[in-house]
């Protein structure tokens, strides 16, 4: 196999819209302050179009609650980022602790972008029925396994039929991504309060590197993103205080700092980056 040739001084200067004419699905982008929201909006600053899931029940069974303004709310601010004003955002609603429930997303979401999808990030996930070890039971288990780790497997898997069967009869687009979210369960101390979310997210870190190879045949990456602790406006007062004094910066992770990296990994620069699973946490002391 012939070696590629170096980058040319014109391959080496930064397109300034390096997913324009692009597609990506983002989940959990039910909240203007969260991760989700963060993330689509780097992607359609940075060109592309953008499908917003959302589950806006789970939100409001939380001690933040639902966005006032709702899933339009969200959409408003990622459509006012776009860099392409021709690029779609659209939203949709989604419960994807049932089995068939992720299949049917991609799909929805594919044919809401004109029939092709580019990048997944799944980015949703379960919040509270959780524990230490003496007080989880198998409901726990089984809720945070079919939210947090099943249905991320079964977006994948939908995602990597839909890449295999180009629907225009061309060969399929460059730059497929997928990017998935853990926590710190594997880092120093680990997560004894939340050994249900923990397992589940545990499950994705070590996936990624099965997942990459079992993807790279068909030209997309996977990795995975531990944004650490991050300012989704759930915490307040002594406690906030006390993990903003852990970060040598003395500020909390902001929605839009994993969004960086999660939007890099979306583009050509890192195309030579999979199976990773990536901490991104501002030099949290432990």
């Amino acid at each position: 196999m012939p070696k590629l040739a170096p980058p040319t001084a014109l391959d080496l200067r930064r397109d300034p819209l390096p997913l324009l004419g692009r597609t990506a699905l983002v989940t959990g982008a039910s909240r203007r302050g969260g991760i989700g929201c963060a993330v689509a909006r780097r992607l359609a600053a940075y060109g592309a179009s953008v499908y917003l899931h959302h589950h806006v029940p789970h939100d409001a069974g939380q001690p933040w609650g639902a966005d006032p303004e709702g899933p339009e709310g969200v959409a408003a601010l990622v459509r006012e980022a776009r860099a392409d004003p021709d690029a779609r955002v659209v939203h949709g609603p989604g419960d994807l602790s049932g089995t068939e429930a992720p299949a049917a997303l991609i799909a929805t979401a594919a044919e809401a972008l004109g029939g092709r999808l580019d990048i997944l990030v799944a980015n949703h996930a379960l919040s509270g029925s959780d524990g230490t070890l003496d007080t989880i039971d198998a409901a726990m288990l089984d809720a945070h396994w079919a939210v947090d780790t099943r249905s991320v497997i079964l977006l994948i898997q939908a995602y990597a039929r839909l890449r295999s069967t180009p629907t225009d009869g061309t060969d399929r687009a460059p730059g497929g991504r997928v990017m998935m979210m853990t926590s710190g369960q594997d880092l120093a101390g680990g997560m004894p309060d939340e050994i249900a979310y923990g397992l589940a997210k545990g499950a994705l870190a070590s996936a990624t590197r099965s997942l990459a190879t079992s993807l790279a045949e068909i030209g997309v990456t996977v990795n995975t993103v531990n944004p650490g602790p991050v300012d989704t406006d759930y915490l307040s007062g002594a406690d906030y205080d006390a993990i903003a004094a852990m970060f040598p910066s003395g500020r909390w992770g902001m929605p839009d700092d994993p969004a960086r990296l999660i939007a890099w990994l979306a583009t050509d620069e890192a195309g030579w980056i999979t199976g990773q699973v990536i901490d991104s946490e501002g030099g949290l002391r432990r």
